[in-house]
């Protein structure tokens, strides 16, 4: 793989000149991109190298008393993730659509394990961690998931992790489109599919200023 592999990424993803004056994508463009995709390109394979730069964000981003509690496993061999994929569920909220789709199952992942007991200050970490490490995916072309429904034991022994997981991030080529529905406060925040679209809810500016 070329030294320059991730930079290419840059402008086959967002074009030339992609989003800003930089030539690099905006904030805003990545958060846009940042969704939580349950479908993935089976042909695409995820490579070690990309996993590295996604987890590199933990090395620079805020922690709770800088005490820097949460530990990764980068899994991408097939037999590690098929591990990993027999102990998650994806779309908690409707278990009917039984995600993911045979032939769009993620193939890499990240696993994110506490030095610590969870509380609170882990809590924010973990939470600045996953989507520090989905902006990052987004940037370099790819796409995740943050899964929180999935068996902690069944993980921790079929990888055999040294400490308790907390999260999965599960990342790859994304194979579906996501688009975001403008809401008011008192209309539905559940997620819903229509022709083929995944829409997400999301509040409007002036219905979550106080």
């Amino acid at each position: 793989m070329a030294d320059n592999y991730l930079e290419k990424r840059y402008e086959e993803v967002f074009g030339k000149g992609g989003g800003n004056h930089s030539g690099r994508p905006s904030l805003d463009t990545l958060l846009l991109k940042n969704r939580s995709y349950r479908g993935f390109d089976a042909s695409y394979s995820v490579h070690p190298r990309q996993l590295d730069s996604i987890l590199a964000v933990n090395t620079r981003i805020g922690s709770g008393m800088n005490a820097q509690r949460l530990r990764f496993r980068a899994v991408c061999e097939p037999q590690e993730a098929a591990v990993v994929l027999s102990c998650i569920k994806l779309a908690g909220a409707h278990p009917e659509w039984g995600l993911p789709l045979p032939g769009t199952e993620p193939g890499a992942f990240i696993v994110v394990c506490g030095t610590t007991a969870e509380n609170p200050v882990l809590d924010i970490d973990l939470g600045m961690s996953l989507q520090s490490m989905g902006l990052k995916a987004v940037e370099i072309g790819l796409g995740g998931v943050i899964v929180r429904n999935f068996d902690k034991a069944a993980l921790r022994d079929g990888l055999a992790l040294p400490l308790e997981p907390l999260a999965v991030f599960a990342v790859g080529r994304p194979a579906e489109k996501i688009k975001l529905v403008t809401i008011h406060e008192g209309e539905s925040h559940e997620y819903y599919r229509r022709d083929g679209i995944h829409y997400v809810p999301k509040l409007a500016l002036e219905d979550i200023k106080l």
